[in-house]
């Protein structure tokens, strides 16, 4: 994300800044949000639609002299859309000053983004890696060898170790994990490490029923407790959508992940 936001200030030397300053109602994205136009490109999203179709007109208005400093829509029938709410939005001019603040204020969104820690890099690592480069998180890549690291995607970090599960002692609360390596064992040493941790958001393990009663087995003779299998989602993905093909895994295993940290978030705050 951070690395796209860079680019985009970079090869646009004319921008508007469109921040979302109020709300009301039903609206597709909340108050904060922000995006950027150039005369030939954007980055991010207001939430689409109609609003957006008619922010970026006025903010390219206003590249060229014209255009109005704020805007308030309802997001009714008179655009054509039918949230039912009402935005308030300003546009600026990116200057010098204000692209500092938005570089202080996209690293501080950035550092608080959730940690998802991949520990595998075969077919439905890469697959996961590539399901998740898009998204509001830090992922990690995580293997033994070291040429299944190649041809991640530029968004994601990789680190080459001999001992994987030596890291999850490291990893900050409310990381989500996931074990896909190509060795059972060194998957029930990873899974045994995050299920000792009660302050991760998310422990999956690639796998079946069977690995599921053997890995618990294990566990039990390596001193776990039963209760831990509890926090482990194994197989990943869940079982509605029976497809084993690597992309698919990816795609439901990413819906998984999006939920089990929303759900963490949730329980901290209250």
């Amino acid at each position: 994300m951070t690395s796209s936001f860079l680019a985009f200030t970079s090869a646009h030397p004319a921008i508007i800044l469109v921040d979302i300053v109020e709300t009301q109602g039903s609206t597709p994205r909340e108050a904060g949000t922000f995006m950027l136009v150039a005369e030939n490109a954007t980055w991010g999203t207001i939430g689409g639609g109609q609003l957006e179709f008619m922010v970026i007109r006025n903010a390219r208005d206003l590249l060229i002299g014209s255009g109005r400093a704020t805007m308030n829509v309802p997001l009714g029938p008179e655009i054509g859309q039918c949230c039912g709410g009402r935005a308030e939005l300003r546009f600026r001019r990116v200057t010098d000053d204000l692209m500092t603040e938005l570089k202080a204020r996209q690293a501080e969104e950035t550092s608080r983004l959730p940690e998802v820690y991949l520990f595998g890099a075969g077919h439905v690592g890469h697959a996961l890696a590539a399901a998740l480069a898009p998204l509001p998180l830090f992922v990690t890549v995580v293997e033994t060898r070291k040429e299944e690291l190649a041809d991640l995607p530029s968004e994601a970090k990789t680190q080459l170790t001999p001992m994987p599960e030596a890291l999850v002692k490291e990893m900050p609360a409310g990381s989500a994990v996931v074990i896909l390596t190509h060795d059972h064992a060194l998957d029930f040493l990873i899974a045994r490490e995050a299920l000792a941790r009660t302050d991760l958001a998310y422990t999956g393990m690639i796998g079946s029923a069977t690995k599921r009663a053997t890995f618990a087995n294990w566990l039990s003779r390596e001193g776990g407790e039963r209760n831990w299998l509890d926090r482990l989602t194994l197989p990943i993905g869940g079982s509605v959508v029976r497809d084993k093909r690597p992309e698919v895994i990816a795609a439901m295993t990413a819906a998984e992940i999006l939920t089990a940290l929303s759900a963490y978030r949730h329980r901290s705050l209250s």
